[in-house]
């Protein structure tokens, strides 16, 4: 029971995706430990996970989950409710917790409501696919399609009705925004991380997006300034250091250079770009320039 587990494990056992793992911490519906570059997996999160997974699978958003979680945690009195100790199911719309004090009344964390005792029903899908989609439904729609190249263009509709929906959710603006750079649709990229940018002035995400797509459409001095945001509200981000490092160096500022480079390492010693650092970090002590056609970013960040 005391056996860590790290992301690729959990991936592999649960049957889940790096990008929908990363999105379910980053709401706080497990908690991993972080050390050295990687997170670990308890057996407790495991059973989160899994019950995670199952409510997924009958679309529900995950935001929702996270709502009813909060909700059993303050409005109804519970210190902390993890998933691990719940009996938890749905109906397509609601999410329903079965106390462990009373099974026989579930009740609806959102409303403080008892309601029928239900488990997910077939008609019930029927009718849940026939109205119309939420934004969350619409978001983890874009997750599901982004993933393969394929469905890329069906990603970026499941993402712009999201955002149409819900004009100021900052996660679907930044991943529809990932989508479009991923198509090289640079402008319309840019347009949507600007937009998360003005809607969450403290979001690193949306500051090192816009990093990256400036540089990658050459304007070299607009991506170090946003890349230096990013920075300047998440100091551990490792990529922006990386990132603004490679932007330095055709600046030929060896000093900026090395200096992020080394920050890098301090934040990802054992991380997929460390060995690639070290190198540069080498290279440069004897102050002689890469060339530019050397330089490439490290691979796109989008919302998790």
């Amino acid at each position: 029971m005391d056996r860590r587990f790290t992301r690729s494990e959990v991936e592999r056992m649960i049957g889940v995706s790096r990008r929908e793992l990363d999105y379910w911490t980053r709401l706080r519906l497990v908690l991993p430990r972080s050390r050295w570059g990687e997170r670990f997996f308890n057996f407790q999160d495991l059973v989160a996970l899994e019950t995670i997974k199952r409510l997924s699978a009958h679309k529900v958003p995950a935001r929702r989950i996270r709502l009813a979680i909060t909700a059993l945690e303050t409005g109804l009195g519970e210190i902390r409710a993890p998933l691990s100790s719940l009996r938890v199911s749905t109906n397509g719309k609601q999410v329903v917790v079965h106390p462990q004090a009373a099974p026989g009344r579930p009740f609806e964390p959102l409303t403080g409501q008892f309601v029928l005792n239900f488990e997910t029903s077939e008609l019930a899908r029927k009718v849940h696919t026939m109205a119309s989609r939420s934004a969350e439904e619409w978001f983890e729609l874009g997750m599901a399609c982004d993933s393969c190249a394929d469905s890329m263009e069906q990603a970026v509709e499941a993402y712009r009705r999201a955002v149409d929906a819900a004009p100021e959710w900052v996660e679907a603006h930044i991943n529809l925004g990932t989508t479009l750079y991923q198509l090289d649709r640079m402008e319309r990229a840019l347009k949507e991380f600007a937009i998360a940018a003005s809607l969450d002035p403290t979001n690193s995400l949306a500051e090192f997006n816009l990093g990256c797509v400036y540089e990658q459409l050459g304007h070299t001095d607009e991506a170090i300034k946003h890349l230096l945001r990013a920075i300047e509200i998440s100091p551990a981000l490792a990529d922006a250091h990386l990132n603004v490092a490679l932007a330095y160096e055709k600046r030929r500022d060896i000093q900026s250079v090395v200096r992020h480079l080394s920050l890098y390492l301090r934040y990802e010693p054992n991380g997929q770009w460390a060995e690639f650092a070290r190198s540069r970090i080498t290279r440069h002590r004897p102050t002689r320039l890469p060339s530019a056609a050397s330089n490439k970013l490290t691979p796109f960040r989008r919302n998790r």
